[in-house]
């Protein structure tokens, strides 16, 4: 109780001393509201002791602002007098360093530090710490709240003081002008706000406009009756709106506002300021419209970047309305709606522009996820081809800051190689399992556009392939160990706002600098390494040799034993067999390795293909492989090697007709009878010998060379890996058109494949004439056999081979009985001109047609022996 007595009577006198106030007046009811708020302050709580180790890293952060605002002296002289504290400390000097912090105002800006000549000169006065000192605007116990109990656990952090000293952020709880005052100054009374006042407050009332008892001239109970208010209050709810505040005015109705009807101007009609005031809500919906969009979730990369620039210019905006406000509460100014309506269309020009925009994007740009930056180049083009310069300028740079976000998983793709797995609107994506080499430029990277190439921006849909094909280049010289070299460029650099150039032009300037640089140096640097190091030119070479019979010498002694096999109806399908006869025929050939070359029968069983060994539909059971490098592999694809074998398969059977006849004519020369049927079958030997050999010239001499010739100018003048596979598809497709191996010229690949047939149909026909005259000579071959001696020992295999040549035709199933060897013979020979004549005039319909010079030629020159002589 005397502790209780004791404070009551400190505050009398504290009350008395500060507010100045006469001995007659201390019952008065003005003195015991102060008293009340004074015991208030003073009463007991639960506050805590103040967190000395969060003051001294307050006092640490300090000190580093004044050294960052170049203000070292104030830092020196900070430490130096902690120091000096630090020696007199005791328990309380945390409290008092935390309410020195409290009440510190801008240290950084109003604190000096005297030298110490002026120090002592001027002695330092201690002063005095005054209630006024805490509280110099008197409002802090106001309001009855404060006997609440209050909890201070959320206001204690760590960093609260980092921005004390600076103006720019300043607590809540504290003004912002300065609280120490003069020792002598005394607090007027009009400070205090008196309850009793009531004059006071009611001004306070009549200043809100909004309720309807400021209106008595109007009937209470009339809430559509007109109420006239000042053109001021006007400008300032319109300010409240445009800044996206409530207003009393301005209604929001969902995405558009509406204008309370009652409010009028004394000085205008209802009509006129209807009309005004219907402008200014509709700038505000659209800026409301941008404030929404800002405020959506976004998860595009870019998109982000645009809601930061959206909030760069609505800031910019409110700015320039605080201005006009500033301006309005300035002495003598002049307030008129109609010059606030020109200065916030001026001002807000660009947000309408962007609103309508936003307005076609929608709140959900997930599914188009590009949309957002064609509007916006879409915007910018308009504006620019209006002659709107101003804009479109402000725009573009606008277009850009989202363009250079956009453009990272570009630019870190083609200069890595690498995907960004986090941005889901790269239109580039890892496909399946990165194990086999030989398929990375086609199947490792995929083009993911999504659905209508959204992915993609319109104005890049022409550069796009550019891009990927500079991402893989790079990623197959990592796995070449050549990575190259390539300096990372600015965004800044490749383009310039100071630019004449129209703006589509700069867009498509920009990001041409941004591909070409790194596609260039990829694209060459990959070149050089396929044809120096790859061995590209070596592994087209051992092609052409290997399917496309380059090199007769290597060639004829492969089909040589295959078709001796073939004629003695041995087993000639075995794989090992096949393999051993082509690396032994092709080792010859410096440009081929033979470990990669392999022959291989296709899944016909043996027995079933020697029921038809006498076609030459039988050579499509073997398949000739090339195995070549992995990077080669790449441009040449295992469609192409397809290709080759259908072209090396055709060229084989050509040889194969052509083998039947020599060889059956060699036979025969060993047995001269006189027939009634020589001219005939001469004549047939000649002119059937004439079309091999003019269609086997035509395919490979004229054909293959040509198209060779083109590949090699095309590929040495291809700039990249894409242009290589091209040039090479081009000459594959080119091949199998002129080869007549296309899927549209099979009637004249089956009538040549059947010319063929009756070839081979006509030396078995010669050999099972000849069989009973070659009896006889074989039976000559075997006679002495039988007395020859050691000396002779040598020609046995000579013989051997002899008689299996002679022997083969029992294999045959030719006969004579249904019909006789001259009527067969007349038969072939009409076949012959049949088959002769359909594949002219096909050829000549497909020349007129399609034009292709190789098809005039081949129909030309069959039919200079259309009028053979038929006998």
């Amino acid at each position: 109780m005397a502790l209780a007595a004791d404070l009551s009577t400190l505050a009398d006198a504290l009350i008395t001393s500060v507010a100045k106030i006469s001995p007659d007046q201390k019952g008065s009811a003005r003195v015991q509201n102060l008293k009340r708020r004074v015991q208030g302050g003073l009463r007991t709580g639960s506050h805590t002791r103040t967190d000395q180790f969060a003051v001294a890293k307050q006092l640490e952060g300090l000190q580093e602002k004044f050294q960052i605002l170049n203000r070292d002296e104030l830092a020196e002289a900070l430490q130096i007098r902690l120091a000096e504290l630090e020696s007199n400390r005791n328990s309380w000097v945390p409290e008092i360093l935390s309410l020195l912090l409290q009440l510190s105002d801008r240290p950084a800006d109003l604190s000096t530090v005297k030298r110490p000549e002026e120090g002592a000169k001027a002695p330092v006065q201690k002063e005095s710490l005054s209630w006024s000192d805490l509280d110099a605007e008197g409002t802090a116990f106001s309001d009855e709240e404060i006997w609440e109990q209050v909890d201070f656990a959320g206001d204690s952090s760590d960093d609260d003081f980092s921005s004390v000293a600076s103006d720019l952020s300043l607590p809540k709880h504290r003004p912002q002008s300065a609280t120490t005052v003069d020792e002598g100054y005394a607090i007027p009374d009009d400070v205090f706000v008196q309850t009793e006042d009531e004059d006071l407050v009611a001004s306070l009332a009549k200043a809100q406009f909004w309720r309807a008892e400021n209106h008595p001239s109007l009937p209470q109970g009339d809430a559509a009756a007109s109420r006239l208010i000042t053109e001021s209050q006007f400008a300032r709810e319109t300010i409240f709106m445009l800044q996206g505040l409530p207003t009393s005015i301005y209604v929001c109705l969902d995405d558009d506002f509406g204008v309370d009807q009652r409010y009028m101007l004394g000085h205008s009609s209802r009509e006129s300021l209807e009309s005004l005031l219907r402008c200014f809500s509709e700038i505000g919906a659209k800026l409301s419209t941008i404030r929404c969009f800002t405020k959506l979730s976004q998860t595009i990369p870019y998109m982000q970047t645009f809601c930061r620039g959206l909030e760069e210019r609505l800031l910019e905006f409110d700015r320039v309305l605080s201005q006009v406000q500033c301006k309005y509460l300035s002495a003598g100014s002049t307030i008129s709606l109609i010059q606030l309506l020109v200065d916030v269309r001026q001002h807000s020009h660009e947000l309408v522009l962007l609103a309508e925009m936003i307005t076609k994007l929608g709140q959900n740009s997930a599914d188009q996820p590009m949309r957002c930056l064609d509007l916006l180049y879409d915007l910018i083009c308009m504006l620019e081809a209006i002659g709107d310069e101003s804009s479109s300028q402000h725009l573009a740079e606008l277009f850009f800051m989202c363009f250079k976000t956009y453009s990272s998983s570009i630019r870190l793709w083609m200069e890595t190689g690498q995907v960004d797995a986090s941005d889901n609107t790269f239109f580039v994506r890892t496909n399946g399992d990165h194990s086999d080499l030989r398929t990375l430029w086609h199947d490792w990277f995929v083009f993911d556009t999504g659905n209508r190439q959204q992915k993609i921006p319109q104005f890049l849909e022409a550069s796009v392939q550019k891009v990927f094909t500079a991402g893989k280049s790079m990623v197959f010289l990592h796995h070449l160990n050549s990575p190259p070299d390539i300096e990372v460029m600015r965004f800044e650099d490749l383009y310039s706002k100071d630019s004449s150039l129209p703006f589509p032009a700069l867009v498509e300037s920009t990001f041409e600098k941004l591909v070409d640089v790194d596609h260039s140096l990829s694209a060459s640097l990959l070149r050089t390494e396929l044809d120096q190091q790859c061995g590209l030119w070596t592994s087209l070479d051992a092609l052409q040799h290997v399917y496309l019979a380059k090199d007769m010498s290597a060639v004829s002694m492969v089909d040589a034993k295959i078709f001796e096999l073939i004629d003695r109806g041995r087993s000639w399908d075995d794989r090992f067999l096949l393999t051993e006869i082509s690396r032994t025929a092709f080792s010859s050939v410096s440009v081929i390795d033979t470990s990669r070359l392999s022959m291989r029968p296709a899944s016909t069983p043996s027995q079933a293909s020697q029921n038809n060994h006498r076609t030459v539909g039988i050579l499509e059971a073997i398949s000739i492989d090339y195995g070549l490098p992995w990077p080669i592999a790449n441009i040449i694809a295992e469609d192409a090697i397809h290709s080759y074998q259908r072209i090396s398969t055709f060229l084989m059977q050509i040889r194969r007709a052509k083998y039947a006849i020599v060889k059956q004519r060699i036979r025969d020369a060993r047995i001269i009878t006189p027939d009634d049927n020589d001219k005939l079958v001469h004549a047939l030997h000649h002119n059937m010998l004439w079309v091999l050999d003019f269609i086997y010239g035509h395919l490979t001499y004229l054909v293959i060379s040509t198209a060779t010739q083109s590949l090699h100018k095309d590929l040495s003048g291809a700039q990249d890996v894409d242009a290589m596979i091209a040039a090479h598809q081009s000459y594959m497709s080119s091949l199998e058109a002129q080869c007549l191996l296309s899927r549209d010229l099979s009637h004249i690949h089956d009538a040549i494949i059947n010319f063929l047939d009756l070839c081979v149909h006509y030396a078995d026909l010669q050999a099972v004439h000849l069989l009973g005259d070659e009896d006889q000579h074989l039976e000559n071959l075997k006679a002495p056999r039988t007395n020859r001696g050691s000396k002779d020992e040598f020609d046995s295999d000579d013989d051997d081979d002899d008689y299996d040549d002679m022997t083969h035709e029992h294999t045959l199933t030719v006969s004579f009985r249904d019909s006789t060897y001259s009527q067969q013979m007349r038969m072939v020979n009409s076949h012959f001109s049949h088959l002769t004549s359909f594949i002219t005039d096909g050829l000549k319909t497909l020349a007129n047609a399609d034009g292709l010079e190789s098809w005039h030629i081949l129909a030309d020159r069959l039919e200079w022996r259309r009028n053979w002589r038929r006998l």
